[in-house]
Formats: structure tokens, C-alpha cells, sequence
């Protein structure tokens, strides 16, 4: 609910204030399929693609909830996980 609260309060804040670059930066090659970006994106942007790995569909008319953002954030500790076995960095 914090991060819920936190992206609808300050969605522009840096989203490595919240999240590692592990996290941040594969999600970011899973949901967008692309190498990540030298600056890391907003936070709003960061919790929008969290939820949709836990079943949010991105629309401008609905807003995500908690279950599909602690869906998501569930499939980060994964990627995470993963990104710092066998990631680039």
C-alpha cells in the first residue's frame, strides 16, 4: 500500500530511491525489451510496469491496485535475483 500511496504521491521521484538498480534495470529489459537507460525512470513509470507483470493492463482510465502491484513485485524479486547471477552488470 506504501508504494501504492508513494507513486500516486510523488510519481516523479527517481524510482532508485525505492528500488535497486537490479530491479529497476530488469524490469525494465523484461517489460520493455530494451537496454535499460542511463538515468533511471520515474517512479510512476517504474510502479506501472511492476503492476502489469502482475496482471495490470495499462490503461489511462484505470488505475492499478495493490494485489496486481504485490503480484508484480513478486516476479521482481525473481528477475533480480536472476539479473545479478547471470546479468551484465
Amino acid at each position: 500500500m506504501y508504494l501504492c500511496r508513494l507513486g500516486c504521491e510523488c510519481p516523479d521521484l527517481d524510482c532508485e530511491t525505492i528500488f535497486e538498480p537490479s530491479e529497476w534495470k530488469s524490469v525494465w529489459m523484461t517489460i520493455r525489451r530494451e537496454d535499460p537507460p542511463s538515468k533511471p525512470p520515474s517512479l510512476n513509470a517504474m510502479i506501472r510496469m511492476i503492476a502489469s507483470l502482475g496482471g495490470y493492463v495499462i490503461r489511462r482510465s484505470t488505475r492499478r491496485g495493490t494485489q496486481t502491484l504485490w503480484l508484480g513485485l513478486q516476479r521482481v524479486h525473481d528477475l533480480s535475483t536472476a539479473w545479478e547471477s547471470f546479468g551484465p552488470d
